[in-house]
């Protein structure tokens, strides 16, 4: 496997942050653990803010990936709820440190330089989500809402068992709870089959 500095630099970054946080984490400990010069250091980022702002960007384009390409056009609707709450914990679950550093570790000053790119990266989210649901939504098989929250109905409920693992408050793996988490986001965004009304 090919490695970079810049790479090292944020893989190492990314264990100092899981272990000492962004306040206790420093520049000297990443240099270190990724065995990478001063200088090096400072060719590819400019602090460790903006070292933690790229890892960010980076990650949140990873996780953005895996939920959209859980997803197809042919997918219907309740299997496509399914889908998408499946993947959000399986990301969580098998990526835990990248997870922890995204939903528990960021902070919204330090992705400021960065905040532009988050906003593109959201809107490439939306679009992938919106060629699976728009067609759903027109055929009457989705509950009519916005993208915004249609996305906290999939991962909302779904995210309060993930802080909870990812923090250590709940041991649990979060995918114990998947079946319950699909069925109540198929209750929220489904529109109800004729067998299902009264």
């Amino acid at each position: 496997m090919v490695t970079t500095v810049r790479g090292d630099l944020l893989a190492a970054g990314l264990a100092v942050f899981d272990r000492d946080g962004f306040e206790g984490a420093t520049v000297a400990a990443i240099r270190a653990r990724a065995r990478a010069s001063n200088g090096s250091f400072f060719h590819f980022f400019g602090s460790k803010k903006q070292l933690a702002g790229t890892l960010f960007l980076e990650i949140l384009q990873r996780y953005h990936a895996s939920m959209v390409a859980a997803i197809e056009p042919a997918c219907g609707a309740r299997e496509g709820i399914a889908r998408l709450v499946r993947a959000h914990l399986d990301w969580v679950v098998n990526n835990r440190r990248e997870a922890r550093f995204l939903f528990e570790i960021s902070r919204a000053e330090w992705t400021e330089e960065v905040r532009s790119a988050q906003r593109a990266e959201n809107s490439r989210l939306a679009r992938g989500v919106e060629r699976w649901r728009a067609p759903l939504l027109a055929g009457g098989e989705l509950v009519p809402m916005n993208s915004t929250l249609f996305f906290s109905q999939i991962i909302g409920p779904a995210q309060v068992f993930c802080r909870a693992w990812l923090s250590g408050r709940d041991r649990s793996d979060p995918r114990e709870q998947a079946d319950v988490l699909v069925a109540c986001a198929i209750r929220a965004l489904a529109a109800p089959d004729d067998g299902d009304k009264p």
